[in-house]
């Protein structure tokens, strides 16, 4: 098989004078916050928009299989009412303004599947950084095997202290054709998208960062650690299981160039600026409180905060920030295991005192948040972190449903 882990791909935009209302917030994203959704349904009602496309999990348990059904109905009468148009093979740079940062900068690509594995101790070129829950996979597959198009809101980081890939491009962007350039909905910023064609230089860059003595110096071993996924790690994670079932019904030369071996994704440097992490907390609801921060208490969670009541009390354990998230989370699963109840994973200090206050039955556990130049090391060095360590900001700074790509023939 060719040894392409970037590739150039043609990269669908709609035809729409409204792209306020085609991009919208990644699927897992407020899901706990179905006035948001509302909010969103409103706005976007009778225009062209990814939310006809796109599962929020919000729904995941509302009507499901009818909702999958109308999002691969509507792909398809989108594609034969020529909504989609294309500027040809390339890349887009992308530049995102949120109520946080003053910018981020991306470049939308295809990665080739074949480079990616998602196990905890993947030496793969493209890891996952968080442990990935293989329940999370069957809803999205269900989409994504009858789907004809993507549409990413993958991010997956890379490790260039030099910014010379992607800021370069940035420093350049006003000779490239700039392709949009509006405001997003639900207070999520504005963002600017520039169709880049010389791609080939790109790459060799990307595959420049493999050099061995480089690779030496920063994590103590030639270790061929390119991609790290930083946010949508279940949605890549289906990709490839849907790209594994694929190709098995394929010849190895089909298997060389199918459209399903690859994932449109944002590729974003890791020291970029406007990169910065947030911790996940959990919102534990539909307990006993009481029982269960007794049950808590036990638990070394490293530095964590337990909130309830009004009140936030601190907890000062051995654990490192990893290992007591990984022991908090196995006592949250066993505990509703044995007494019941529901977990939820929330960005935002202010958020999840609201929902605790609001529920008698609730608590939120909160941790610190992961020094982001620590993840490329520890991932060569430990594998993944466990799930929902960290977030890439704040929910309405994640990526929208905005690019797509055709995955089927």
């Amino acid at each position: 098989m060719k040894e392409n882990v970037i590739i150039s791909t043609e990269i669908l935009l709609p035809k729409t004078d409204d792209m306020s209302a085609w991009a919208c917030i990644a699927c897992d994203q407020f899901t706990s916050e179905i006035d948001y959704w509302k909010e969103l349904e409103t706005f976007v009602k009778g225009k062209k928009t990814t939310l006809d496309l796109t599962l929020p999990e919000i729904y995941l348990e509302d009507n499901a299989e009818q909702r999958i059904e109308k999002i691969n109905s509507n792909i398809k009468q989108y594609l034969k009412d020529g909504v989609f148009t294309t500027n040809g093979n390339g890349f887009i740079l992308t530049v995102r303004k949120t109520p946080y940062v003053e910018r981020r900068i991306g470049l939308v690509c295809a990665i080739d599947l074949e480079k990616y594995e998602y196990s905890q101790k993947s030496e793969s070129l493209i890891r996952a950084t968080e442990g990935t829950i293989e329940e999370r996979i069957p809803p999205r597959l269900k989409i994504r095997k009858n789907a004809d198009v993507e549409f990413p809101h993958v991010m997956v980081l890379f490790d260039d202290e030099k910014r010379e890939i992607t800021e370069k491009l940035f420093e350049n962007r006003n000779s490239y054709k700039k392709v949009y350039d509006f405001t997003l909905n639900m207070g999520g910023g504005s963002i600017e998208g520039y169709y880049i064609d010389d791609c080939e230089k790109v790459i060799e860059q990307f595959m420049g960062l493999l050099d061995e003595k480089r690779l030496v110096a920063k994590y103590g071993k030639d270790d061929k650690f390119l991609f790290a996924v930083g946010d949508g790690n279940h949605s890549l994670a289906t990709a490839k299981t849907h790209w594994n079932n694929v190709k098995q019904t394929l010849s190895e030369q089909e298997q060389e160039n199918h459209p399903a071996r690859y994932a449109l994704v944002e590729l974003v440097n890791i020291y970029d600026e406007g990169i910065y992490f947030e911790p996940i907390y959990r919102y534990v609801y539909g307990v006993d409180k009481n029982k269960f921060i007794d049950g808590l208490n036990k638990v070394d969670g490293g530095k964590m905060q337990v909130y309830a009541d009004g009140m936030l009390k601190n907890s000062f354990g051995k654990n490192s920030l990893p290992e007591g998230i990984r022991a908090v989370d196995a006592y949250i699963k066993q505990f509703i295991k044995e007494n019941g109840g529901m977990v939820d994973y929330v960005h935002g200090e202010s958020n999840i005192k609201k929902l605790v206050d609001d529920n008698d039955c609730a608590v939120g556990v909160l941790f610190d948040k992961l020094d982001k130049a620590d993840l490329f090391k520890y991932v060569s060095q430990n594998g993944a972190f466990p799930r929902k360590t960290f977030s890439m900001g704040e929910g309405v700074e994640k990526r929208y449903y905005l690019e797509g790509r055709k995955i089927t023939k």
